[in-house]
């Protein structure tokens, strides 16, 4: 299995996630850190990739403003004790994915969002989806179709799929949407490319992503990456 947070993050946070118990009262299993208070405060949802599990993006909350209610949830198809997927790969070559699987996994994270929102007592325009690798693309797929959902998506290390692509034009309710990408120049997995396309198809639709190249990094998250991203969030939370 794949563990694709930084070391660093996950030696620090590994304890606290251990007494962290897995909720199931949502359409996703899920880790959750809300404060007793959470009305009206910004919700994170946290998307893991593939072959991962709820637990592998959870210790970023450690870099990011503590006052936030975070979530980190499990993607629903099993490849292994611990391991999950949010879609088959489909075929060879360019990474694409099933389509009946990216509907389905869609459709839960939409459910398990709203349900969510409710839950902490929180509006859409405070709801961030923060995904890495298939939970990059999972949050794009799910934000760019229903962008009334949330306020904004981070996109670590991943890629607007070709279907999704060939679907998106502009539109007025598309505009409202802030995106934050965030890719290493010597991805393997995913390349640099697929951040760098994303970030020129969004300006095409009349978005304006906050971009982040990370000089000779590959599929991972760095701490440079956490520190732009707590600014962003930040900055859209003033």
């Amino acid at each position: 299995m794949f563990k694709f947070l930084a070391m660093a993050l996950l030696l620090a946070s590994t304890a606290a996630q251990a007494q962290t118990p897995l909720q199931t009262d949502l359409p996703l299993k899920y880790l959750e850190q809300a404060s007793p208070d959470s009305h009206n405060q910004p919700l994170v949802i946290f998307l893991h990739g593939y072959g991962s599990n709820e637990e592998d993006l959870f210790g970023i909350k450690d870099e990011l403003p503590a006052q936030y209610t975070y979530v980190s949830a499990r993607a629903p198809q099993v490849l292994d004790e611990d391991s999950y997927q949010w879609f088959h790969k489909k075929g060879e070559g360019a990474y694409d994915g099933e389509t009946a699987d990216l509907n389905s996994s869609a459709r839960l994270i939409a459910d398990f969002i709203a349900q969510a929102t409710a839950k902490y007592h929180t509006q859409s325009d405070k709801v961030f989806l923060v995904g890495f690798s298939q939970g990059a693309i999972m949050s794009y797929e799910v934000a760019l179709r229903h962008p009334e959902m949330v306020r904004g998506i981070a996109a670590l290390s991943g890629k607007v799929l070709p279907v999704l692509k060939s679907q998106l034009k502009p539109a007025k309710n598309l505009e409202q949407l802030a995106i934050f990408i965030g890719h290493g120049t010597a991805d393997q997995r995913l390349p640099y490319t697929d951040g760098s396309d994303a970030d020129s198809l969004l300006k095409s639709l009349a978005l304006k992503p906050a971009f982040h190249a990370y000089p000779g990094i590959g599929h991972t998250i760095t701490a440079n990456e956490m520190q732009d991203l707590n600014s962003w969030l930040r900055t859209l939370n003033q």
